[in-house]
């Protein structure tokens, strides 16, 4: 198998340890959910996987694909025991044939699925992430069994259904092996796997999915749409065409186009659904879109990815889950102005429960699939060159990490409270003297970046990266001031949307919690308004907005309405033309009628701060 060489390399499970605010925030997820939740969780507890007579399908190995980075990136024994417990049971029980888990799964109300191989690509994910944290002698040998399984099956019975539209999350895996084992039949299996699978290159192509899906299909399944954009980082390894990284950008601007939101993801209430802020993304779609680009940055070391990659990551992720990480929505919106149980709904698939903050609001993928988010952001933040000797910054959160670079133990620390604030401080310290290069990712939206080392001034453009090339000795440290500006975006119903940096904000509504059901402190939840929602912005003659920026210290958990270290103030009119419909924010209307003459002050605080919020506006000139 000759396969092109991806331009960066991720580092190993471990490499990279997360500080500051990040692993507070991981600390929250380890207390919450996804710490727990085999404890509690029957479709966990009692799963299929470790022979219990639960769920045999996807949701185990989701969880554990997530629960394994959070494990090592805290160093935390109990998370890594449960990693452990569940390693050891799959391949105890792992068929003489080779097969992982049971034979027969039902997924979303089907009634049998023989021998379907989609959880088992989740298993290899799980298993490639435990290999390379311990590195454990019977991961390979039990991943080699397990795809030669496979690769008999699907002479049998060709990819189908979730297998088909998910080819490339296989692919991936027996990528992962070949490099490890070099073994010839690989080859033919990854190409049997590429001609098999669902062809989303030609889908997106001529894309016909350009209006809110009144009827589901696994081709125009949201998730499905997340996970497919690591297509081309595939297909550019086994094709080593260039042209693969415009596909991928065009696929993005392609959904951005005509179901995107201002948080980064686009929608899908399990179908894709326009560009209404009301209609939702479901969770999954999150968690997969943010893989996808992690595979999208190592094939092709674009800053236009890694953008996209923290937009998401500091907005849409936060967002959707209850702060203390122990409920999450099936659905979050970004004109979100009320959670609550109602059986009419704007979404085209989902139930009346999907936007509340819950153990498994609609249904439970979300519950097991959502752990991966927050985890394999850490580990993806730096990359190593493939071209050369070197290192890669992504996204500035906190963190230090440790490679080896022409044979050189190289340690960096990064100090910053980005994206909060505009500082990041980095300090490099090799073992012995080492030449190599440190690539700076300077964000398109930080005009008049500065980036100084030991004090000297260094002028980089924004929208790339800056390389800075010398021998490294001693310790040496580095200095980046990323200005935020104010950014307006003019969205769904001629709304607009505002950002500083990567932070996109929403109206900060007061709100009341209600417990709907179960047991705390994973119950259901509905949220419920206690201030008004429903305002305009106002904007000058020539288009400009007065605003004002007040920053507090950085609490304990900065991903909540009371904890936000970011605050604007904007002024607002309040509208009485612009209500509810079927139980969610009403689109944007494009005529407004305020309520009155006074304009009043609006605070606005970061997305993934919020739980109630408005981030798409209508405007008026006063």
């Amino acid at each position: 198998m000759n396969l092109t060489r991806t331009r960066l390399q991720a580092l190993q499970l471990g490499a990279i340890q997360p500080t500051g605010w990040l692993r507070a925030q991981l600390k929250i997820q380890a207390a919450g959910l996804s710490g727990h939740l085999d404890e509690f969780w029957n479709d966990v507890a009692e799963s299929g996987w470790i022979g219990g007579a639960a769920e045999g399908w996807e949701r185990g190995p989701y969880w554990l694909d997530g629960l394994i980075p959070l494990a090592f990136l805290l160093d935390d024994d109990r998370l890594i025991a449960k990693a452990q417990f569940w390693i050891d049971k799959i391949l105890e029980l792992q068929h003489e044939d080779g097969w992982l888990g049971v034979r027969e799964r039902g997924h979303a109300g089907e009634g049998e699925n023989v021998m379907d191989p989609w959880p088992l690509f989740i298993v290899f994910k799980a298993f490639t992430q435990w290999q390379e944290a311990t590195k454990d002698t019977r991961i390979i040998p039990a991943m080699t069994r397990a795809m030669k399984r496979i690769d008999a099956l699907l002479d049998e019975k060709p990819l189908s259904s979730w297998s088909k539209m998910r080819w490339h999350d296989l692919a991936i895996s027996v990528i992962w092996l070949h490099k490890r084992t070099n073994e010839a039949w690989l080859s033919a299996f990854l190409n049997k796997i590429e001609t098999q699978g669902y062809d989303w290159k030609s889908s997106f192509a001529d894309f016909q999915l350009k209006e809110k899906q009144a009827k589901w299909t696994l081709e125009n399944h949201v998730v499905n749409h997340a996970m497919a954009l690591k297509e081309a980082a595939i297909r550019f390894q086994l094709n080593g065409d260039d042209t693969e990284e415009t596909a991928a950008m065009q696929q993005i601007a392609t959904l951005d186009r005509w179901h995107g939101q201002a948080s980064g993801v686009f929608s899908g209430d399990e179908s894709l659904a326009g560009l209404s802020p009301s209609q939702g993304t479901e969770l999954c779609a999150v968690v997969e879109y943010l893989f996808s680009l992690e595979h999208l940055l190592q094939a092709f070391g674009s800053a236009v990815f890694a953008e996209r990659w923290e937009k998401i990551a500091f907005n849409a992720l936060p967002a959707t889950f209850k702060p203390d990480m122990q409920a999450h929505q099936y659905v979050q919106q970004a004109n979100q102005s009320v959670c609550k149980l109602s059986e009419e709904r704007v979404y085209t698939n989902n139930g009346a429960d999907s936007n509340l903050f819950g153990l498994e609001p609609n249904f439970g993928c979300c519950t097991a699939n959502m752990h991966q988010g927050w985890p394999k952001f850490a580990s993806h933040l730096w990359m190593q060159s493939n071209e050369e000797p070197g290192v890669t910054a992504l996204s500035y959160a906190p963190c230090s990490l440790l490679v080896v670079i022409n044979g050189v133990e190289v340690e960096i620390d990064v100090e910053t409270n980005y994206p909060f604030e505009e500082t990041i401080m980095i300090t490099v310290r090799p073992e012995e003297a080492v030449e190599f290069d440190l690539n700076l990712r300077i964000p398109a939206w930080a005009e008049g970046a500065i980036v100084k080392v030991q004090g000297r001034e260094l002028s980089f453009e924004s929208g790339g990266f800056g390389a800075i090339r010398k021998k490294w000795k001693g310790t040496t440290v580095l200095e980046l001031t990323f200005p935020m500006s104010l950014n307006m975006e003019t969205r769904f119903n001629s709304a607009v949307s505002l950002s500083l940096g990567p932070l996109v904000y929403s109206l900060k509504i007061e709100e009341e919690w209600r417990k709907l059901k179960g047991e705390e402190p994973h119950a259901d939840w509905e949220v419920f308004p206690t201030s008004n929602w429903n305002y305009a912005l106002v904007f000058d003659e020539e288009g400009g907005i007065e605003m004002d920026v007040e920053e507090t210290e950085l609490g304990d958990n900065p991903f909540s309405p009371e904890g936000a270290p970011v605050k604007i103030t904007v002024p607002g009119i309040r509208l009485k033309n612009w209500g509810l419909e079927k139980n969610a924010a009403a689109p944007p209307p494009e005529l407004t009628v305020p309520d009155g003459s006074t304009i009043e002050t609006l605070t606005l605080i970061p997305y993934g701060c919020t739980n109630l919020r408005i981030t798409e506006f209508p405007t008026v000139v006063g």
